[in-house]
């Protein structure tokens, strides 16, 4: 089916942040777009005040006419949506074109020039980077992010530009749907092992996306890593890091909660790139996301006005309150590198102040496969609070429960488990210095209110 036939698309599973931003898409090509999730939230409400019927109980009676067409009604689902689901299974008795989310970004990445960014982290906040530095120069471009944009309050970015920025997601090997023109791989630590089994197995299908990107494009990859990719058609390789590849930074220079550094580059390096998002973490972010726009053709300074202008992505290092009294922010670090980055990030900023943590392990494999990994980096910070794990998808794994990292946190932290629904209550009667909530499950529903706790202590 192409997209010039489809009058209607049908969501199973319409609240996730990448499914959100399609239907973005096809809303604002003037589609039907409808779809099914388990629960309300504060994306699916936005959705439906964009026009997108949304109903919450899994029911095929519930599907609107429209989207009853097999001819005319594209079908996209995501993986996290298990087979025997009652909607689904319609879809696939009845002759639907049925295709996962990535399918569909792979189509729009054959009709536009794709600058894709994979990576087990660092994704998220380089692509929305890299969209920013493109929307805001004389090149424009699409965009569907994993993230909300802080700068445009949406993950979805539409234009008449021939470039689309996509985040090359590698749960289900989603991303061997994408051909990139070109693409940034930000880090290839082992993360979803309930999909790929091994290591090995994580590592070659990073290899086989390597082999996807268009003929005369370009691959930006992080030095050192592990992978081996494997490149076609004439594609030029370039690595990068913080202080050496390609492209890197020099003059660093982190003072009074400002960033600043020099971007080296064989193109063209430019001076005095100022972060808008002040955090260490972001500096390697940036340079690989500059890299990608220069080398679309961006300008030095379209790379200056966009970094400076950057506002972050939400629950990305999201700084919630911020003063003398009291930091509190929101993080969606969820793999052990991750925690690890941003607990360092975190501390390099504030040295002398007492940090805690309040953090939700996401999925009982993952917390299983690097209980150990995920305590070594918590114990970077002074004080660490455990939530249940968030299954997602998964179902519990006997003897795969938080205390598995509790019992693996260096001796000098100060630790504690409490029940999810607790969190409120623990907030109510501690105070804090720097208070982080990590993980990318359900916590940071209660951000807001956490928010609002803090506010009233102050």
């Amino acid at each position: 089916m192409e997209i010039k036939d489809i009058q209607a698309v049908y969501f199973v599973g319409a609240g996730g942040i990448g499914m959100s931003a399609i239907a973005r898409y096809f809303i604002s090509r003037g589609m039907v777009v409808a779809g099914y999730d388990k629960t309300p939230s504060d994306l699916t409400r936005q959705l439906e005040k964009e026009g997108m019927l949304i109903h919450y109980q899994e029911d095929v009676n519930e599907i609107p006419h429209v989207c009853r067409q097999p001819q005319s009604c594209l079908v996209i689902y995501t993986p996290a949506i298990p087979e025997e689901h009652k909607e689904l299974q319609y879809f696939r008795q009845n002759g639907f074109v049925v295709q996962k989310r990535a399918q569909v970004l792979g189509t729009l990445t054959c009709q536009h020039k794709g600058l894709c960014v994979a990576g087990t982290h660092g994704k998220t906040t380089t692509s929305t980077m890299c969209a920013h530095i493109m929307h805001q120069s004389h090149l424009d471009c699409n965009a569907f992010l994993g993230g909300i944009s802080k700068n445009y309050g949406t993950n979805y970015i539409l234009s008449e530009s021939d470039y689309v920025v996509i985040e090359a997601d590698e749960f289900d090997r989603s991303f061997h749907w994408l051909h990139p023109y070109m693409t940034v791989i930000t880090s290839t630590d082992p993360d979803h092992l309930d999909i790929y089994g091994t290591k090995e197995a994580y590592l070659e299908s990073f290899r086989h996306y390597t082999e996807l990107i268009c003929p005369g494009g370009n691959l930006i990859i992080h030095r050192g890593l592990e992978m081996k990719e494997h490149l076609k058609n004439d594609v030029r390789r370039y690595d990068y890091a913080l202080d050496e590849g390609d492209f890197h930074a020099e003059n660093i220079c982190i003072e009074n909660g400002e960033i600043t550094f020099d971007f080296i580059s064989p193109i063209e390096s430019v001076q005095n790139i100022e972060l808008g998002q002040p955090v260490p973490i972001n500096i390697e972010n940036a340079i690989a996301a500059m890299a990608m726009a220069q080398l679309a053709g961006c300008t030095a300074e379209e790379l200056r006005y966009g970094m400076r202008t950057y506002a972050g992505v939400e629950r990305r290092f999201d700084f919630k309150i911020k003063n003398d009294k009291l930091v509190f922010l929101s993080d969606y670090a969820h793999h052990p590198k991750e925690i690890y980055q941003s607990a360092r990030s975190i501390r390099e900023l504030y040295k002398d102040r007492r940090i805690t943590a309040i953090f939700q392990p996401h999925l009982y494999t993952r917390t299983r496969d690097f209980y150990k990994e995920f305590a070594e980096a918590l114990s970077l910070l002074d004080e660490v609070i455990l939530t249940e794990i968030y299954p997602a998808r998964e179902k519990p794994i006997e003897g795969v429960t938080s205390q598995l990292i509790y019992d693996n946190l260096a001796c000098g932290v100060t630790k504690q488990i409490i029940r999810k629904d607790d969190v409120f209550d623990f907030v109510k009667g501690h105070s804090f210095d720097v208070l982080i909530v990590l993980g990318a499950g359900d916590l940071d529903n209660y951000v807001p209110q956490m928010e609002k706790l803090l506010n009233n202590q102050i």
